[in-house]
């Protein structure tokens, strides 16, 4: 079975710099993805993601933030810098097109774990399911603030 990335590609009724605002802003992080954010978007920047009030906390590491193309950074499970043998690396393309954005979403990292096949499986599942979730989400928030402005 296939497990080494995540893609989804979809579109939203909102400027490409709106959803950039939306993917790299910790106050919109919060609204979409659940987390509290620690994140400055800036290539290089280390920051974290907090969930239930601080019972889960996952360090990331801001790869690419090319505003409003392109925010991609690693987050770890464990407590260490996410590096590209710890983590995960997801990366968010936006493509203007008319009237709103084509965003892309792609998640790797799951083989470079050196997990055995059924736990990189396992947990790969577990992403896709999260981001199912996570992107239904952001489309609506997105669609809601765009419409506000």
């Amino acid at each position: 079975m296939e497990h080494g990335s995540i893609e989804r590609e979809f579109t939203v009724q909102a400027a490409p710099e709106v959803v950039f605002d939306v993917l790299s802003s910790p106050e919109h992080i919060a609204r979409w993805w659940g987390a509290d954010a620690v994140l400055d978007p800036t290539p290089g920047a280390v920051g974290e993601l907090a969930w239930n009030d601080r019972a889960h906390v996952t360090p990331l590491t801001v790869v690419e933030a090319d505003p409003p193309r392109t925010f991609s950074f690693r987050w770890a499970y464990d407590d260490e810098s996410p590096s590209p043998t710890n983590s995960f690396l997801v990366t968010f393309t936006l493509r203007p097109t008319e009237g709103g954005t084509v965003v892309r979403l792609v998640e790797t990292g799951f083989r470079e774990r050196g997990w055995a096949d059924a736990v990189a499986q396992a947990h790969h599942d577990d992403h896709v399911q999260g981001w199912d979730q996570h992107l239904a989400t952001l489309r609506g928030y997105v669609t809601r603030l765009a419409t506000a402005r």
